[in-house]
This record gives C-alpha cells, sequence and structure tokens, in this order.
C-alpha cells in the first residue's frame, strides 16, 4: 500500500487558555460554593461566617486539590489496591481538611464531619454538574480532556508528522446489529462518519473459534492457530487453559507472539487479553503478574477515585447499572421473554463493574496514553458483549448499550482532537453473539451429562461462564500490589486471593497422581462443545468408535446437537450429522450432507480448525433453529458465540475510508491484523521494528507511568 498522505491537524500547536476555560473555572468555583453552603446548612458541625467565606473555601480547596490529589493519588497507587481504596474514603476529606485549615471564618467540629461534608460536596457537585450540562458526561469529558492536553506544552514530539491509531474493540457486536443500529440512530456519532464518507462499516468472517482469545490473538498478533475456543485441555501441559486467566494468557501469548505485533511500534494495549507486542499495557491479561500489578493503572484509578466528581460519578453509575440490571430482569420475567435465562445478582455486580468503573477506567487510560502520544492505541469496550450474553444480543437493554458505546465513541473523537498528534480511529469487533436456549433448559441435561451417558465413563466438564470474571479480575489484579495467593502473616489470604483461588479452581482439570493423564474432559464455549478423551495424544475418529462405539453417533443424532467433528486416520476431517457425513478434503458426502443448510464457509473453517494440533477429539456444534437462527449454548447464556449459526461469526470492522482497502470479506483475525499492519504502515508506522531478539523487555505499566 503506498503512503497516504498526512491530514491537516493540529499535531505539535501549543495550547493557550481560552475564555471557555475560564468560564469552566468559574462554573466550577459558583457549583464548589454552593456545594459548601449546603453542606454547611445540612451538617451540623460545619459552618461558616457567610457566603463570601464559603467562596473564599470553595477557591483555596480548588487550589489545594490541584497540589495535593496528584501527590495523593501517586501514595496511594505505590501502596497498591488498599491504598486507592482508602483514598477513595477519605482522600477529599482530607484536601478539605487542609484547605479549610487556612480559610478564616470557616470552623468544623471533627473529622467525622469532615467526611460527611466531603461525600455529600462530591455528590452535591455531581448532580449540580449533571443538571447544568443537560445529563450529558462534559464535566468527565472535560477532565479527560485535561489529560490529554497538559502534554502539549511540553517538548513537540519528535515524529509529530506521523498520524497515530486508535483501535476501538466494541467486543461482540456483529455486524447486522451494527447496521440496524446506524438505521434506528442509536449510533449517531458513527452514523455521521458513515454517511460523510470518512469511514465506511464492513462486515469481516470470523473464524472457528469465534471466540475473543482466537479473535483478539489474531488481529493483534496474526495468528489464532493453537486457541480452540476459550478455554480448553491442553495435552502438552495437561490441565485447562483458561484464557482470562493470567498466567495462561501468557502461555498463549508466548505460543503466538513473533514481537512484531499490531502494537509493536510504540503501542500501548488496554483491557485486552493480549499485548500485541505492545511497550506499554494496562489491565491485558498477559502482562498482568503475582505481585507486580501496574503502577500506572493504580495511579489512573486514584487519580479517578481522588476526584470528588470521579468517584461520585463511580459509585453513582453503579448503582444505576445495578437498578437497570434488576429492572430489566424482572421485565423480561414479567414479559415472557424467551429464551431467557437466570440473571443472577453475581451479574449484577459484574456489570456494575465492566459498564461503569472499567469504561470510565479506560477512557482515563487512553486519554493519558493519547496525551502522552502514543502511535497506536488498542482498547476493548466489554460493555455490549456482558450484557448480550445474559439478556440476549438484540434485546432492548442490549441496544441501550449500543447507544452507550456511541457516546464513547464521540468522547474519543474529542480526546484525538485535542492530542499531540492526529490520529485516526478503528472501531472492530472481535466477533459477533447468537441468541439460543443454553443446551441444559432445552433437553433436561447437559453435554456433560450426554456424554457421561454415552461414554459410561467418568468426565470432567468445565462449562461455567467466566468471561464477566475475568474482565473484573483484570482490574483487580492489575491494581493489587501484591500476590492474590499470598498468605498474611496470620496464615489467611486476602478476600482477592480467595475469590481468584476459587475462580481458578471452578476451571482447572488438572493431570492425576504421579502425572497420570485426566480421564475425558468436556468443555462449553458458547454453543461449541469440545470433548477430550484425556492424554497427551490426540485420537481419531476410529480411536474413538473403538473406545467409545456409542459416542460418536449419540452426538450426531441427538436432537440438540447439529454437527460433530473429527479427524479420521484414514479420510482426514469428517463432519458427522444425523443422516450423514462429509469428508471436508474432497467434499465426498456419505448418506445426507450433515453441512446443508449451513453457511457456505462451513466447511472451510470446520476443516481449519480441526487442523490444528490444539484441536479436540471431537468437535460438537449445537443445532441451529432454521426459522430463528437461535442457537443452544452449552453454557448457561441466552447470548453466545464459540460455533457456527447466527450472527456469532459475523464481525465488524469501521474503517477510515483513506485506509481500508479490502474489496472482499476479510476471513479470519490473522487475514484482519494484515489489514490493520497495511493501514498501519500506510501511516508510516513499523518501519524500524526491531527483530524479536533485538526487542526490549516491556513496561507492564498503563498510561502516565
Amino acid at each position: 500500500m503506498p503512503p497516504v498522505p498526512r491530514r491537516t491537524g493540529r499535531a505539535g500547536r501549543a495550547r493557550t487558555a481560552s475564555w471557555g476555560d475560564l468560564g469552566r473555572l468559574l462554573v466550577a468555583w459558583g457549583v464548589g460554593t454552593v456545594a459548601l453552603a449546603v453542606a454547611g446548612d445540612v451538617l451540623p458541625g460545619l459552618s461558616a461566617d457567610g457566603w463570601r467565606s464559603w467562596a473564599y473555601a470553595a477557591a483555596v480547596l480548588g487550589v489545594v486539590g490541584a497540589v495535593l490529589r496528584p501527590v495523593l493519588s501517586l501514595l496511594a497507587a505505590v501502596v497498591g489496591w488498599v491504598g486507592v481504596v482508602l483514598l477513595a474514603l477519605v482522600g477529599q476529606a482530607a484536601v478539605l481538611h487542609v484547605a479549610l485549615a487556612v480559610v478564616p471564618g470557616v470552623s468544623y467540629d471533627s473529622w467525622a464531619t469532615l467526611l460527611a461534608a466531603a461525600w455529600l460536596v462530591a455528590a452535591f457537585v455531581t448532580g449540580l454538574e449533571w443538571l447544568l450540562t443537560a445529563g450529558t458526561p462534559d464535566s468527565f469529558v472535560a477532565a479527560l480532556e485535561r489529560e490529554v492536553r497538559p502534554r502539549r506544552r511540553a517538548e513537540p514530539l519528535p515524529d509529530a508528522d506521523v498520524t497515530g491509531m486508535l483501535f476501538v474493540q466494541l467486543d461482540g457486536v456483529p455486524y447486522p446489529l451494527l447496521r440496524w443500529a446506524l438505521q434506528a440512530g442509536l449510533m449517531p456519532t458513527v452514523r455521521r462518519w458513515v454517511d460523510d464518507g470518512s469511514h465506511v462499516a464492513r462486515e469481516w468472517q470470523v473464524q472457528l473459534p469465534c471466540t475473543t482469545p482466537a479473535s483478539q490473538l489474531g488481529i493483534l498478533h496474526g495468528t489464532s492457530s493453537g486457541v480452540p475456543a476459550f478455554r480448553w485441555h491442553d495435552r502438552e501441559l495437561g490441565r485447562v487453559l483458561v484464557a482470562n486467566r493470567p498466567a495462561d494468557a501468557r502461555i498463549i501469548e508466548a505460543r503466538g507472539s513473533d514481537g512484531r505485533g499490531l502494537l509493536a511500534d510504540d503501542g500501548t494495549s488496554v483491557s485486552n487479553l493480549f499485548s500485541g507486542d505492545a511497550g506499554r499495557s494496562s489491565m491485558v491479561m498477559s502482562r498482568i503478574e503475582p505481585g507486580r500489578g501496574a503502577l500506572a493503572t493504580r495511579r489512573a484509578l486514584a487519580a479517578f477515585v481522588a476526584r470528588p466528581d470521579g468517584l461520585a460519578r463511580t459509585v453513582s453509575r453503579a448503582l444505576a447499572e445495578v437498578v437497570r440490571e434488576r429492572h430489566q430482569a424482572r421485565r423480561q420475567v414479567r414479559r415472557d421473554v424467551v429464551p431467557r435465562i437466570h440473571r443472577p445478582w453475581v451479574f449484577t455486580g459484574l456489570r456494575a463493574v465492566t459498564n461503569g468503573l472499567l469504561r470510565d477506567l479506560n477512557l482515563l487510560v487512553v486519554a493519558r496514553e493519547l496525551g502522552a502520544g502514543r502511535r497506536s492505541v488498542y482498547v476493548d469496550f466489554v460493555d455490549y458483549d456482558e450484557v448480550a450474553h445474559h439478556a440476549g444480543p438484540t434485546r432492548l437493554e442490549s441496544l441501550g448499550v449500543l447507544v452507550d458505546l456511541d457516546q464513547v465513541v464521540a468522547v474519543l473523537e474529542r480526546l484525538v482532537a485535542v492530542a499531540p498528534r492526529d490520529y485516526e480511529i478503528v472501531l472492530l469487533s472481535d466477533h459477533g453473539q447468537s441468541t439460543g436456549t443454553p443446551f441444559a433448559d432445552a433437553h433436561g441435561e447437559g453435554l456433560d451429562a450426554v456424554c457421561r451417558r454415552l461414554m459410561d465413563d467418568d468426565v470432567a466438564w468445565v462449562g461455567e461462564p467466566v468471561e464477566g470474571w475475568g474482565r473484573a479480575g483484570s482490574i483487580a489484579e492489575d491494581v493489587s500490589s501484591h500476590d492474590p495467593d499470598d498468605a498474611d502473616d496470620t496464615g489467611r489470604t486476602s478476600l482477592l486471593g480467595r475469590v481468584a483461588r476459587r475462580y481458578r479452581a471452578r476451571q482447572q482439570v488438572d493431570a492425576g497422581p504421579d502425572g497420570a493423564s485426566p480421564g475425558p474432559v468436556v468443555l462449553g464455549s458458547g454453543n461449541l462443545g469440545l470433548v477430550y478423551a484425556g492424554g497427551d495424544e490426540r485420537l481419531t475418529l476410529e480411536d474413538l468408535d473403538e473406545r467409545w462405539p456409542r459416542l460418536r453417533a449419540g452426538l450426531a443424532e441427538h436432537p440438540g446437537v447439529g454437527m460433530v467433528a473429527g479427524v479420521s486416520a484414514t479420510d482426514g476431517p469428517v463432519v458427522h450429522g444425523a443422516g450423514g457425513s462429509r469428508v471436508l478434503a474432497t467434499g465426498e458426502v456419505r448418506g445426507d450432507d450433515p453441512l446443508a443448510g449451513w453457511p457456505a464457509h462451513a466447511g472451510a473453517v470446520l476443516a481449519e480448525a480441526l487442523s490444528d494440533p490444539t484441536a479436540p477429539d471431537l468437535y460438537v456444534n449445537s443445532a441451529v433453529d432454521p426459522s430463528t437462527d437461535e442457537v443452544l449454548a452449552f453454557e448457561d447464556l441466552v447470548g453466545c458465540h464459540g460455533g457456527l449459526g447466527g450472527w456469532q461469526d459475523r464481525g465488524t470492522v469501521v474503517a477510515p475510508t483513506r485506509l481500508w482497502r479490502a474489496e472482499d470479506t476479510v476471513v479470519g483475525a490473522a487475514a484482519l491484523h494484515r489489514e490493520l499492519v497495511a493501514m498501519l504502515e500506510a501511516l508510516g508506522h513499523r518501519r524500524d521494528l526491531p527483530d524479536r531478539s533485538d526487542l526490549a523487555a516491556p513496561v507492564v505499566e498503563g498510561a502516565g507511568g
């Protein structure tokens, strides 16, 4: 691809104060004055001589806060997550204490009064600013812009003529749903881009499996090989690998990385499973190390909660998500919406984290990285994927998340406008989602029970939904400054350690005593099931038939199973259905074609998936309802992805028109990686990438560290 002319931009320009800045300062002063006066009226232990004293106190509070909060944030970040929590609870009270100590005419009777005043002022400021900005997040965005702008007063970037790239992953958004959202007016920012011609919206075909680990490894590192599902039994290690466990993510990335990933040229990876060989990362599973959380992630979180409006925003949005989720769950039951699943309180808490705290923290880290002028940033927003799993991909609550994500895109558009270099923005999804009733609900038994009955053998089952736990855990572990497994002096582990251990134990199937191979293992990954016989060798279909004569035919004939695929010693990859089989290498059909009615690319993606040495002995894909395209998840999910059927393999790309060159549908995450790399090269990136042996150790600290 020939070099693309650089946009005329504002990179390198020094920013001067404007009347808008003065206006915002005066508004903040006025709001602070009113907030302190209200606190004085409500709290009997806090008083002042009059409005002049409150105004003086508000001005001093602003100055002291600007000086003291960064110091408190740094101290909290060094201490770890305990310091961040303490800062959130008492940090603003400490700032208020220092400010009022130098203001005449204002008095308070106790530290408890100060603490109550700090929280009351924070809540009042947040509410009043929300009303003054007509319910928009303008105050928060203005704070993010301040994270970007100060860097522009420093020395100009040495490569300011190179346009940067911001990759925004809208996790799980299928292309057909994106098109509908644009037509329905749910995403006006993205619609404006497409209508103006600055961006094109395209579909890309997701490989099998349609999971975040396979797609992100392909997008960020150029290969999806070695990732047969979200979790799988690794024959080499003799245990289950789970992609959103830090130790396992490191293994997966080490196997797939060549040191020249998508972000290898001065890039930053934010909230992903893998790093893309970025020099900097924040809340990235493959870079999280026990006892060494990212200092910069803690600094970003501490800086956010140290602000009175930041802490109040987090608390209020978390509570709003809790209320919204419980209302929406009850509404589904009241309206008898089907299919549906029970939406437990655990998911309510996870949704409050992913769609509240994690979203804001992602924006803050990205703002800092843009302010530092990084050449490329890749960030994953999991909001839609998390809600769609439990509510359904096309349900009202999931569509509402698309509205929120469009607002996120609008915020990012504002941030790149004030960054020290020009940036292009690419939106993409790692996979789509499909709707359906869980397999166990539809047929009264899970896939493990079916296999156990057909094999007449003990079967280890790993099929509990865990994506949301990993996303929340990425914050907890990256903020932690100690190994969550470590015990204290009394022999007790921390709450974080207990949660981590319980989560890991539920996902683990280890080798037996003295290293003996485990027995059969069955795993669920959306509507894709994986059957491993156990041991360190892959069994052929003939081997399976000899060991468990009823297994293959019994699965293929089950009404909840659409097809079963494995490797024959004589024919290679073969797909079986209830009435026949197809040899994928030759296309030979014996009996009824098991792929009749499936997408045209089904045979090709199955053949490629089965050619991977890590593939299971049997892939089991659920049945698909031809009238609704609904599938049957082997996990307890109403929205799922992993196999074939529905929209789960229909990914989304919204790319700058001047950079997108693919004329046909991009097939597979590895091919999408090549397209994205070509776009970076067209902007002048990746010209001096070293060989892997010359690469320095990465910095495992996100923004601003």
